[in-house]
């Protein structure tokens, strides 16, 4: 297959799966069973689109993210400070776990079949939360102190295993903790920013910076794909999530996990 053509897959993937409640670390996983460059690429290539997902974050709120009006106006301006350092606090716990476990964690678990048991649990849970009496005590991420930012922060430590989801990991622990769903769902947007940006500057250190100019050209599809595909996914889940709640994904990871696990079974 094409090196141009797997880059597209690969970026349609990350950027369709990276937001959702359903690991794009899981579906990336188990889709380079399949459609994969070379090993040390692969690694690059993985850093580089998830880099791309994190762009759309940050056009798509770039209003809320950064203030730049002429206008005098300190209410908006320190709203979106708040937002910014609730956001850094939030991702100090990974900082911290991921420093100390971060390559055991890889070494370990970064197989199918730990991604097809993740995909499962998490799909339990997410249903079993949803069908729960919500009790939405903070409806504003201006209402979240941050007590609760680092219990979230520390929440999404679990995504660490992969095909737990960022996403999800963050979402159920803050709907745990009393946010709405939309407090959950942004929050858990907002939360990536510092998170997967130090993971992926972190990687990239550690893998390297060589490559050919193929490989600069694939990088740049990937990158762009993954892109385009996550900023149109951020705008139809808010819209999704603003009518219903996150039971088709839960129902979406248990029959993906269930597959996984017949089809390495059926094949070992």
């Amino acid at each position: 297959m094409n090196d141009i053509v797997k880059a597209v897959i690969l970026g349609i993937v990350e950027g369709i799966t990276e937001f959702l409640p359903i690991s794009s670390t899981g579906h990336l996983i188990l889709v380079n069973q399949f459609i994969a460059f070379d090993e040390q690429f692969t690694k690059m290539f993985d850093i580089v689109i998830q880099l791309g997902a994190i762009l759309s974050v940050v056009v798509y709120f770039w209003k809320r993210l950064f203030v730049f009006k002429k206008v005098n106006d300190s209410y908006l301006q320190s709203q979106t400070a708040d937002l910014w350092i609730k956001s850094i606090v939030g991702v100090i716990p990974a900082l911290v776990i991921g420093a100390m476990f971060a390559k055991q964690i890889q070494e370990s678990l970064f197989n199918p079949l730990t991604v097809a048991g993740a995909l499962v649990a998490g799909g339990i849970v997410l249903i079993i939360l949803e069908n729960r009496k919500q009790y939405e005590k903070i409806s504003s991420i201006a209402s979240l102190d941050y007590k609760t930012v680092l219990l979230i922060g520390l929440i999404q430590c679990l995504a660490m295993i992969p095909g737990t989801s960022r996403s999800a990991a963050t979402i159920i622990g803050a709907m745990l903790l009393g946010c709405s769903r939309l407090v959950a769902a942004e929050f858990s947007f907002f939360l990536a920013i510092p998170t997967l940006f130090a993971a992926s500057v972190y990687s990239l250190f550690k893998t390297g910076f060589m490559m050919t100019p193929e490989e600069e050209i694939v990088l740049a599809v990937g990158f762009f794909v993954s892109f385009i595909v996550a900023l149109l996914v951020i705008a139809g889940f808010m819209k999704f999530i603003s009518r219903r709640d996150f039971k088709p994904f839960g129902w979406y990871r248990i029959i993906l996990g269930a597959i996984v696990f017949a089809f390495f079974f059926l094949n070992s």
